[in-house]
C-alpha cells in the first residue's frame, strides 16, 4: 500500500510537466483505426479516477460491498475527450488524482481489508483496489508517452 502511495506521489511530482510537452496535434492522433488517442486515453484516467473515487468513499462504510462495472468504451464516447482541450484535460487529471492521494492518505489501516465486489467479479480488498488504480493509471500513462 505504501508503494502505492509513493508510486502517486511520483507521478503527481512529474507526469503534469511531461503531459504538458505534448502539443495539440499529438494529443488528438490515433495510432490506428479504433484505438484512442492521448485525449482520450488521458480521459479514460479521468473516469477511473471517478469511478475509483466512489469506491474509495463508499468501501469505507461497509465490510463488504459491490460496485457496478465500468463500460469504458460508452464513458469515452459519450463524454467526446477528443473535442476536449488538453490543458482542461491535462489540468483535470492533476487534480483529481491530487485530491484521490489526499482521500487515499487519511483511510485508516483497519478500513483497507473491506471486501469490494465490481461489475460482479469476485470479492478483493479495499487496499487491492487501491494498488490497482495505481497500477492501471501507470499502465495508460505508459501508453500515452511510449508513442
Amino acid at each position: 500500500m505504501q508503494a502505492a502511495l509513493e508510486q502517486l506521489r511520483t507521478l503527481l511530482a512529474f507526469t503534469p510537466a511531461k503531459l504538458g510537452g505534448i502539443s495539440k496535434a499529438e494529443s488528438e492522433q490515433r495510432p490506428g483505426p479504433g484505438r484512442w488517442s492521448r485525449k482520450e486515453i488521458l480521459g479514460h484516467l479521468v473516469d477511473s479516477a471517478a469511478n475509483n473515487h466512489q469506491r474509495f468513499i463508499r468501501a469505507q462504510a461497509e465490510p463488504q460491498i459491490t460496485f457496478p462495472g465500468y463500460a469504458q468504451e460508452f464513458w469515452v464516447s459519450t463524454q467526446q475527450y477528443q473535442r476536449e482541450p488538453w490543458k482542461t484535460l491535462t489540468d483535470l487529471w492533476r487534480s483529481y488524482n491530487t485530491h484521490l492521494l489526499h482521500v487515499i492518505e487519511q483511510i485508516p489501516e483497519t478500513k483497507l481489508q473491506h471486501q469490494c465486489s465490481v461489475g460482479g467479479a469476485e470479492p478483493v480488498t479495499l487496499e487491492f483496489l487501491i494498488t490497482d488504480y495505481v497500477r492501471h493509471l501507470e499502465h495508460h500513462l505508459r501508453q500515452i508517452f511510449g508513442r
